[in-house]
């Protein structure tokens, strides 16, 4: 997978690390903490008005709600400005999406259940999934009936899938059944996992149908329907005709040999048809892990549905908007010289990959834009500075006074 913007450490974490380089001046320290509290606060007020924003918009749209609650947001929501904002969030969650060929290629493969699932496209007039985060796991699978083998897994941290139900009409012009649709038609479902297989990923679709693939359907039949024809015709068969001919003629039946070839044949047809019976059970069996896996990603990995996404998200964007912002101000504060936007970005960088063994694209530009909008970064032909420890507290402390202006006269 390629680097990504997301840092995969907490704000409490980073700010701790950060202020370790201070350790003997206790009243930086105390400084340094109040400051990123105050604009932990200004970040979630932030946060607080775009969760309004995307509940208004959403509303007419929400499966959570019913149909006469609905009612009352027909001219109040708006999908463009719901889809707009839901994007802005994202993006500041640090999310990307994850394109067509990806879904389709874990379609193709199978890591955990090695069961084929069909998805009818048809009920969606748009889906997207966007994830964030990624790591890898050592995990036991079944191999060859009852041998196990540990392969390596990719997981997605997290995962947010998008799914915008196409209208009654459309649905039913494409047979679509609506009596097990889990949602009303029109609807958007939103839905956030974490911990997903990256070669699993179809698993998170609520209309995904377990179905047998080639191999499991030639295992099943090619010996069943060429086995069970070539006993019938060499053993059952034979016997059967010399028994029928020998009754219709009147001769004496050899009732040993025949009962003999008679009893083999059905052995056999016995023995081929447990065989057929463990195929198929082979089948049910990855069905019944795949319903546990779903069950297991609908109980212990789903982290919000619908508008209770909404916090998930605006909690992710908010972390990562604080991240980004002691990272960039405390090392341009405690550079000696002012330096280009690259010149930091390859600093952040260089300290995650030497301290902590991580790799990941800093988002630098983001960085400074934030410190640059509450006023704590001060740009020179390409260079960046910060203003001083104690300046910033009196700026931040006047940003965060202004928000609200009704006693201003």
């Amino acid at each position: 997978m390629t680097r990504e913007h997301y840092i995969p450490f907490n704000k409490e974490f980073l700010l701790e690390q950060q202020i370790t380089a201070f350790a003997n001046d206790p009243k930086k320290v105390d400084g340094f903490k109040k400051l990123f509290e105050i604009i932990e606060h200004y970040y979630h007020y932030k946060s607080f008005n775009l969760n309004r924003n995307l509940k208004q918009n959403y509303a007419l749209y929400d499966p959570d709600l019913s149909e006469k609650e609905r009612e009352q947001f027909i001219s109040k929501s708006d999908f463009p400005t719901f889809k707009k904002t839901l994007l802005t969030v994202l993006e500041r969650g640090n999310y990307y999406r994850i394109d067509n060929e990806a879904l389709k290629s874990a379609m193709e493969e199978s890591d955990l259940i090695g069961l084929n699932l069909s998805i009818d496209f048809n009920a969606f007039k748009d889906y997207e999934l966007y994830a964030r985060g990624h790591h890898k796991a050592k995990e036991k699978v079944t191999k060859y009936f009852f041998w196990k083998k540990e392969v390596e897994i990719e997981y997605y941290d997290r995962v947010l899938i998008y799914l915008n139900y196409s209208d009654a009409d459309y649905l039913r012009e494409k047979k679509v059944k609506l009596g097990k649709m889990p949602i009303d038609p029109g609807s958007i479902a939103l839905k956030i996992f974490k911990r997903v297989p990256k070669n699993d990923l179809e698993t998170i679709f609520p209309n995904a149908i377990a179905k047998m693939s080639v191999k499991d359907k030639m295992l099943l039949w090619v010996p069943g329907l060429f086995g069970g024809l070539s006993l019938l015709s060499a053993k059952v068969i034979p016997a059967l005709i010399n028994m029928y001919e020998a009754y219709q003629t009147g001769e004496t039946i050899d009732l040993l040999n025949s009962k003999t070839s008679l009893n083999q044949g059905l052995i056999a047809l016995g023995i081929l048809g447990a065989y057929c019976f463990r195929q198929y059970n082979n089948f049910i069996n990855k069905k019944i892990r795949y319903s546990k896996m779903l069950s297991d990603s609908l109980y212990f990995k789903n982290l919000g549905n619908n508008s209770g996404a909404f916090y998930s998200l605006l909690n992710s964007s908010e972390e990562e908007a604080l991240k980004e912002t002691i990272l960039a101000y405390t090392f341009l504060n405690k550079s000696e010289k002012t330096l280009t936007a690259e010149e930091l970005d390859n600093e952040i960088e260089a300290w995650f990959k030497t301290k902590f063994n991580t790799d990941l694209d800093f988002d630098v530009n983001d960085a400074l834009l934030k410190l640059k909008s509450i006023g704590l970064g001060l740009e020179e032909n390409g260079k960046w500075s910060v203003i001083s420890l104690d300046e910033a507290l009196v700026k931040i402390d006047e940003l965060w006074d202004n928000v609200f202006q009704y006693n201003q006269k």
